[in-house]
């Protein structure tokens, strides 16, 4: 989809920040209603809202209105912040599209879906998806014995399904036959040869017969970050002739009744709605051969994929989708019949897992800046210019150079301008690192090369054809925020698989952003930092932001991370889990602090990596104990200092402002 072209200003690009602007002009630059799926907009007074649907019409609260009770509630940044109604919703309308697309086609049976819980395995999000999963008889997917533990003690349906993915030891199986002897519709996919062998002996023992899926492995390719994990790279699920080696044991074993379910899974954000197709008309063939065979089937598990359109273009590029929810439903439905029915094989009950689709909208992490640093050259003294004038070419040293380039630059190209530039700044540093230019004179050349650049960048937007070696010239100027974050903790796949996240600010849209931005996270670590964006025209190297008002926060938000950012986090630095709030919203406009859990300590990170709290605290009172007896500080000094230790103990790992 094109999006109309919205010009962002920038500190080193100087465009009138006195020109009109408005919300809605932010809502565009921030690309607010392509990404946000009308969960998110922008309110006339300049603040980003969260709307969220009801009966009668739609409930639009202020993020800062949140913001505010999270302060008066003393939670810290950065927070994770939960909207229980959008992760309800989205569970509902998943449901209610396919429930509409089987009506309108005739199919001839029900859609039973799953949450995969290691898309988000904390409590409150899998007692949400119970809750709200009630009515649908929504059901959970397990892959590993901690997993199928949350979904049996969270089944409320025996209509709903627990699927059984994952390789699965004895005590594994022990687990899903229990279930299944109290009424739980639960399954054993089977992945591999050897789980098949375990499962058989278990029932046996307990005298209890399993439910029993195959996962096979597609040929069909998909389009996305996952392409290379796909078809016949895929590392999960059965070969076509390991697929008739558990048929050929299950009839020799008298239980090919118990096959049941075919499983394929085409990969995660699948953006191409042909991928999608196509795939499932190959599970289908697949399904259509064990009816065949003589297996009992009657349930087909397309297993994930359904897209987020995490950049809002609309497109089948890798951080979007080029289709929506009725279309993803209607598209499968009608392949399931095409595929089936010439086979006079009756409909089978379908099954996704769509976890991500689920999740995302439902979370982002709020974070406040904590410093900003500009890449913009102090004012250069009317007296350096002037001196300036009193050389000749011919006399002029590499900081006269520059000073004559500020001095005649309207004369010049930019392109010969930024060649100076480059040229008599690296003449200087020579100059330093050989001790024949002082401190003062480095710094006095770095100064004037950026006021060179700083003006190039301003004069670019007025020249028809930009040289290349000065294209990417905003990019490297752009100032850059530090924020109250971890960034591999928080949002590990930015790091880890270059994943696109919305991000903006919540508040002062009102107002245009005059500073292009990249994002420094709290870590030691040059990888601590973002520095790809949605935008108006696609992916852009920085993000629009605000100046900094003295004695006020500026609040950014990432949205979408629902889905895997919280279970995938790591202790980088030893910064651990942040703040969560979970807050519901009400018809009335209103809105409940639902859950509220304070995000670890120094002290419980410590312990994580196998530190002993109380060991640590002995060996400090130790080295304090040995300065008060060397004399270096009093007893009362000892008694402060250990108080200090202590109290930062159990404080936040993140930047806390004094209060």
């Amino acid at each position: 989809m094109k999006r109309s072209p919205i010009t962002s200003n920038n500190s080193n690009n100087l465009a009138d920040a006195n020109q009109p602007w408005s919300p809605a002009d932010s809502a565009a630059l921030y690309c607010v209603e392509d990404w946000g799926n009308q969960y998110f907009g922008v309110t006339p007074q300049g603040n980003l809202a969260v709307k969220v649907p009801f009966n009668q019409s739609d409930v639009e609260l202020p993020l800062m209105d949140i913001v505010a009770g999270m302060r008066e509630r003393g939670v810290d940044m950065p927070c994770i912040l939960r909207i229980e109604n959008l992760l309800g919703h989205r569970l509902s309308i998943l449901n209610q599209a396919f429930e509409k697309a089987i009506r309108e086609s005739n199919y001839r049976n029900v859609y039973r879906g799953v949450f995969p819980i290691k898309v988000n395995q904390q409590s409150h999000v899998v007692d949400e998806i119970s809750r709200f999963g009630q009515s649908h008889n929504h059901g959970l997917e397990a892959g590993s014995k901690a997993e199928l533990i949350i979904a049996l003690s969270h089944t409320q349906s025996l209509d709903s399904l627990i699927i059984c993915n994952g390789y699965k030891d004895e005590e594994f199986v022990e687990l899903g036959l229990y279930a299944r002897k109290i009424g739980v519709r639960c399954f054993f996919v089977i992945e591999s040869l050897a789980e098949l062998p375990i499962i058989l002996a278990v029932s046996q023992r307990l005298s209890i017969e399993p439910l029993l899926g195959v996962r096979i492995r597609l040929s069909t390719t998909v389009d996305g970050h996952w392409q290379q994990d796909s078809g016949d790279q895929s590392i999960f699920g059965l070969s076509t002739n390991a697929l008739l080696t558990i048929v050929d044991q299950l009839k020799t074993a008298d239980m090919l009744h118990c096959l049941q379910l075919l499983h394929c899974h085409l990969g995660s954000q699948i953006p191409n709605i042909r991928n999608i197709r196509v795939g499932v008309q190959e599970a289908c063939r697949f399904y259509g051969g064990l009816v065949k065979e003589g297996a009992d089937m009657g349930y087909l598990d397309l297993g994930g994929g359904l897209a987020v359109d995490y950049d809002g273009s609309r497109s089948n590029s890798t951080h979007s989708k080029n289709y929506g929810l009725n279309e993803y439903c209607v598209d499968i439905v009608e392949t399931v019949m095409e595929s089936l029915d010439p086979l006079d094989i009756p409909h089978p009950v379908i099954v996704t897992e769509s976890g991500r689709a689920t999740a995302a909208y439902s979370s982002l992490l709020l974070f406040n800046v904590l410093d900003v640093r500009h890449h913009r050259a102090a004012p250069i003294p009317e007296s350096l210019l002037a001196s300036a004038k009193q050389n000749t070419q011919e006399t002029l040293s590499p900081i006269n150079s520059l000073l004559h380039v500020c001095e005649h630059f309207a004369d010049m190209r930019l392109q010969e301008c930024y060649n100076d530039a480059l040229f008599y700044r690296e003449e200087v540093r020579e100059l330093f690192k050989l001790g024949q230019a002082s401190m003062r004179e480095r710094g006095l050349a770095e100064n004037l090369a950026l006021s060179i650049l700083n003006r190039i960048v301003s004069e670019m937007p007025k020249i028809d054809r930009i040289p290349t070696e000065i294209e990417d010239l905003p990019t490297l100027l752009a100032d850059i925020y530090y924020g109250n974050f971890s960034l591999f903790q928080s949002l590990p796949d930015i790091w880890a698989i270059d994943q696109v996240f919305p991000i903006m600010p919540i508040h002062r849209l009102q107002e245009k952003p005059t500073n292009d931005a990249i994002l420094a996270d709290l870590t030691c670590d040059c990888d601590g930092k973002i520095d790809q964006f949605v935008g108006p025209n696609g992916l852009q190297p920085t993000l629009p932001l605000h100046e900094l008002n003295e004695d006020e926060e500026y609040y950014l938000g990432v949205f979408l991370v629902g889905a895997y950012q919280e279970t995938l986090g790591d202790l980088h630095n030893l910064f651990g889990d942040t703040n969560v709030v979970s807050v519901r919203i009400k018809e009335d406009q209103n809105f409940e602090f639902v859950h509220e859990f304070h995000g670890d300590t120094i002290g419980d990170v410590l312990e994580y990596v196998e530190y002993d709290v109380k060991n640590v605290q002995e060996k400090f009172r130790q080295l304090a104990e040995q300065a008060v007896r060397a004399k270096r500080i009093s007893a009362t000094d000892r008694r402060e200092m250990l108080k200090a230790f202590k109290d930062s103990l159990q404080g936040y790992t993140y930047f806390e402002k004094s209060q």
